[in-house]
Order: structure tokens, then sequence, then C-alpha cells
């Protein structure tokens, strides 16, 4: 991830032959020097993919598009509420949620969730020559059945673990602000992660990255220690991990993790 959270959140995948950022909640300058201290070019992109129209997933799509010539995939809802991002001279590429589309060697199957944005999705990205699976789930009022059987054996996932209960209730935000954020259609608690991805551990799952934590709701150390608890309780023992609001996490490759941490994680089940 190029960072994660309330003021941003992108996330870089690389296969063999296909570089593609779901989501673009920085600037473009900014994607490009996150992307550069990584290794990789940002000309190098083949494709954007925006999940839902608030800024801290779009800011920069507009500008990225434009400067470096990458096409955007997004739905046509999004479009019209985010229009003012664009200037009518970028390749904008829509597509349907539930209808899966290709770029390069990646799969991307696009799914509904439940957030407060026009169309929100989620995705799941797969190889299509060695079959790796990722999900990428940061903006989650509750998982539905439809996110379940969209997110169920991956091979690693990103999810979000936005905020503490008891830090949101006792945070800055007003009344309003509180409600939205622990609603349906609002974010996923430390606990509710846990319980949820809870439920998607298999035996191939390799590894987990937190997101979307809150800067003044949670901890990344908090919010470790619950998943990993709840994780501990049902055998899982895969690499855990948060990914951070200022600064990319290190590239995980996920045939290397898979040969590290071993074929089986699941110790109970």
């Amino acid at each position: 991830m190029l960072g994660s959270g309330s003021r941003g959140n992108s996330t870089l995948l690389v296969s063999e032959n296909t570089r593609i950022l779901v989501d673009a909640g920085f600037s473009g300058r900014q994607l490009a020097l996150r992307m550069e201290s990584l290794g990789i070019g940002a000309d190098s992109i083949d494709a954007v993919i925006l999940t839902h129209e608030h800024s801290d997933h779009t800011r920069g799509a507009g500008v990225f598009a434009r400067r470096h010539g990458t096409p955007v995939y997004l739905t046509a809802g999004t479009r019209d509420v985010c229009a003012d991002l664009f200037r009518g001279s970028e390749d904008l590429r829509f597509y349907s949620p539930s209808r899966a589309f290709e770029v390069g060697d990646l799969r991307i199957f696009p799914f509904l969730t439940a957030h407060d944005a026009v169309d929100p999705v989620a995705v799941t990205v797969e190889g299509l020559h060695c079959g790796t699976r990722i999900g990428v789930a940061t903006d989650l009022g509750r998982p539905t059945t439809g996110i379940r059987h969209s997110l169920a054996g991956c091979d690693f996932l990103i999810l979000e673990a936005n905020h503490d209960e008891a830090l949101l209730r006792t945070g800055p935000y007003p009344p309003s602000v509180q409600a939205r954020i622990a609603s349906s259609h609002g974010h996923l608690s430390n606990h509710a992660a846990a319980d949820f991805i809870g439920e998607l551990v298999h035996s191939r799952l390799t590894g987990i990255l937190l997101a979307h934590l809150s800067a003044q709701c949670n901890d990344p150390s908090l919010a470790l220690e619950v998943v990993g608890t709840a994780l501990e309780r049902v055998g899982w023992t895969g690499w855990l991990q948060v990914a951070p609001q200022d600064e990319p996490t290190p590239l995980v490759d996920i045939h290397l993790l898979r040969e590290t941490t071993g074929p089986a994680q699941l110790s109970l089940l």
C-alpha cells in the first residue's frame, strides 16, 4: 500500500507483466514519489481502478491519468459525482459491479459494498497465470453475504480496521460523525474486522494487511492486538501487519511469503 487512512488510500499491485493502482487518494505527485521510493516508475502503471468517489480514494486520479497517460477504470456513478477531477482528455473506462474485467495478466472482480458512497465497490484481483487472489476492501460498513462470497478464498487480504469503539466514542468527532462511522454504511471497527477476518480464514490465506486506520480513533498496536488475538483463537499464524498513512509499506512478494510462512497456517481447524 502506498498509504492508507482518512488522508489518502492507494494500493499498488504488481504481477509479472502488469502494474495497477487500486484507488489514487493522494496527489499525483505524491503517488509518483511513493512509487519511486519502491523502485516503481509512475509511467509503468497500466491502470488506476477507483472503488468510489470519496476524495481519500480519488484525489490524484485525474492528474495522474493526464500526466502519465494511464487509463482510469470506474463506474459511471462514480464518474458522475467526481467529474470535477477530470478534464475530458483522460482515458476513462467504465466497469459494472459484479462483472469481471482484465488488465494485462490480472483479472479484476469488483463487488458492491455497504458504504455511504454512490457506487461503492471493493475488488479481488487474480493473477491469470498464477491464480493468486488478493482482496482489497478498505471501506466496509458491514460484511454482507455478497462481500463474504467475494473475499472467500483469497491468498492475501487488505481489509480495513478503522476504529476502536471506545476511542470513537471519546474522540474529537461530533456525534453525527461518530454515528456515520459506526453505522452499517460507515467503517469496520477493530472487533468487527477481527470477527470478519475470522470467517475468511482458510489454509491458503498467507497474509493480512490492516488498512484505513483512523488517526484519531485507533492505534496500530491496538488493531494488531484485537485482530491478532482473534486469529490466534482460530489457529491462524500467517503474516499480519498494519498499513501506515504517511509512507508506503515495503513490497510484499506473496509467493515468497507463502514459502517462508509455510503452506499451512491453520493449527486448530
